[in-house]
């Protein structure tokens, strides 16, 4: 079987090729920020006074380290995290004007990433290839959080 009938293995040169397309715009537009953070930031803007676990949740991420991705967004001034009002042992998130203004600035270079992305593809094509993710991923998305070794 060659690697090029893998879904497994085209899954992860994608998202390769994806993540050092997305890196590069941000590099281009002189903006220090990774996907993750990215997705992280538009979350909370959307979200306003949103927990740690909650965004993660939302984004797909780790619970247990969303903290770190969290820790660089605050110490670069994006975010802001305080202790919730309601719940002592939550943290609660919002987006400064400087990650706002962040946001505003990647928006171009994300959009170009995305576009690169699928520059493959015709529009019919790029609408099929979304349309399969999308199916992939509702189907699937559950298993993000099982163990190694874990069957569902």
């Amino acid at each position: 079987m060659s690697l090029g009938s893998l879904p497994g293995h085209l899954a992860r040169r994608f998202h390769q090729i994806s993540t050092n397309l997305f890196d590069a715009e941000m590099r281009n537009a002189d903006i220090n920020l990774t996907s993750v953070q990215y997705a992280a930031v538009v979350a909370i803007r959307d979200n306003p006074r949103i927990d740690q676990a909650t965004l993660a949740a939302i984004i797909v991420y780790d619970r247990t380290t969303i903290g770190g991705v969290i820790d660089r967004l605050v110490e670069k001034g994006f975010v802001d995290r305080v202790v919730s009002e309601t719940d002592r042992r939550a943290r609660v998130l919002t987006v400064t004007d400087a990650g706002l203004k962040t946001i505003e600035r990647a928006e171009p270079a994300m959009s170009l990433a995305q576009q690169r992305l699928v520059s493959e593809l015709d529009n019919t094509e790029t609408e099929e290839l979304l349309r399969l993710l999308n199916k992939v991923v509702s189907g699937l998305g559950d298993l993000t959080s099982m163990q190694p070794g874990e069957t569902k």
